[in-house]
């Protein structure tokens, strides 16, 4: 390993993640920011306030483009059409977006129809989240889910006839009662479906919320390890490469939007309880932000919706950019830690050191990369930089 004096810190891609808060209902799992819909939906004055927003953080942005969008929820999708269109066209009279900039929307398979889904891709929107979660009928009735089956395989399909970069299929494992051939079969559901992109993630059980309160009867380890062995094969087969903890992909599909967040980008965050990370190199500061949370008292406060800015401390910067960065599979060059977080690469030698030796990573002269093991014991492999 290189030796280096402490690094600088320089200014990384920026990112634009905005939440819209509501749902038709409040899944048991879910722990995000976001309320069951009571009554007709304030678009109009919440597109205002998310445009409001955004200029209160324009001195964040520093000369750049914008290299991705991410609207996330909550639903999304209930929104208008014509109110995603103001929205993104707002968006590209106050910032500067990137030629080829990635424009996601999370979409659930109940709340959207064939017209709905081609009215927002005219409006600007280039790739589709969809929250399938399961393709079992008595799965998502566990999960609470609005949806049925046929309509989650109808989405896919719209999805895969539009003229749209990508789209993402959700898909839960883990689910309650499920059996390795339930999970197994789900899993190779979404794949027949040709989604480009598959997130593929664990049910796991949050605090404050009903699922955490009284938990469902989930699967035992053997069962768990047996769905994650056996569905990764399944999907590696399929042609999806792993290049996140629970992201699959096709060549060239994976999402830009998340590459940005796990190797340490920079995002504005707009909307009810939306989170920022923002690079200050001429102060040698990182800052992180969110905005005022209950959907009502955000649009009372517009535009001085920011609830918290603080500075990540220089000794919490590794554990950050270790806790995005360690997602992935792909190397990480020395020098991008020390660019991203203003430190040596020595300060952290100890630690990489030990994960060479645990086999959870790799270590070259330059790069250090997570092996299968470390994405696997993701949380063990950071826990040491948050003592």
């Amino acid at each position: 390993m290189r030796n280096s004096p402490a690094g600088l810190l320089q200014l990384p891609p920026l990112s634009l993640y905005i939440h819209v808060p509501w749902c038709v209902e409040k899944c048991p799992y879910c722990d995000f920011n976001s309320h069951a819909m009571r009554g007709e939906l304030p678009e109009q004055a919440y597109v205002a306030a998310l445009l409001n927003d955004l200029r209160t953080d324009l001195n964040w942005v520093q000369g750049r483009e914008i290299v991705s969008i991410f609207i996330g929820g909550g639903t999304p999708s209930l929104l208008s059409v014509n109110a995603i269109e103001q929205l993104l066209s707002g968006i590209r009279n106050t910032v500067a977006l990137s030629h080829d900039c990635e424009i996601t929307m999370e979409a659930n398979p109940g709340t959207v129809e064939a017209d709905k889904f081609a009215g927002f891709v005219k409006a600007g929107v280039n790739r589709l989240s969809i929250g399938v979660q399961s393709l079992q009928s008595e799965q998502l009735n566990l999960l609470g889910r609005i949806h049925d089956p046929q309509q989650a395989v109808r989405a896919a399909q719209l999805a895969n006839k539009l003229p749209i970069n990508s789209f993402n299929l959700d898909l839960m494992h883990g689910l309650p009662q499920q059996q390795l051939d339930g999970g197994l079969a789900d899993l190779q559901q979404a794949i027949d479906l040709g989604a480009p992109h598959l997130s593929w993630y664990q049910l796991t059980l949050e605090p404050n919320t009903p699922f955490y309160r009284q938990p469902p009867a989930l699967p035992d380890d053997d069962v768990l390890d047996a769905i994650n062995e056996q569905g990764h094969q399944l999907l590696e087969q399929a042609g999806y490469q792993r290049y996140e903890i629970s992201g699959y992909a096709k060549p060239g599909f994976e999402c830009r939007h998340n590459l940005n967040y796990w190797t340490f980008g920079d995002y504005l965050g707009i909307g009810c309880g939306a989170h920022g990370k923002i690079t200050l190199p001429e102060q040698q500061r990182i800052v992180r932000s969110v905005k005022i949370t209950a959907p009502n008292s955000y649009l009372a406060a517009s535009p001085n919706v920011r609830l918290n800015v603080h500075d990540v401390a220089k000794d919490e910067v590794a554990f950050e950019y270790f806790m995005n960065r360690a997602r992935l599979r792909q190397p990480a060059p020395f020098a991008e830690f020390e660019q991203s977080t203003g430190l040596a690469i020595s300060a952290i030698e100890p630690f990489l050191q030990q994960q060479q030796s645990n086999d959870t990573m790799i270590l070259t002269a330059d790069n250090w990369q997570m092996t299968d093991k470390g994405l696997n014991f993701f949380n063990q492999v950071i826990a040491p930089l948050a003592d």
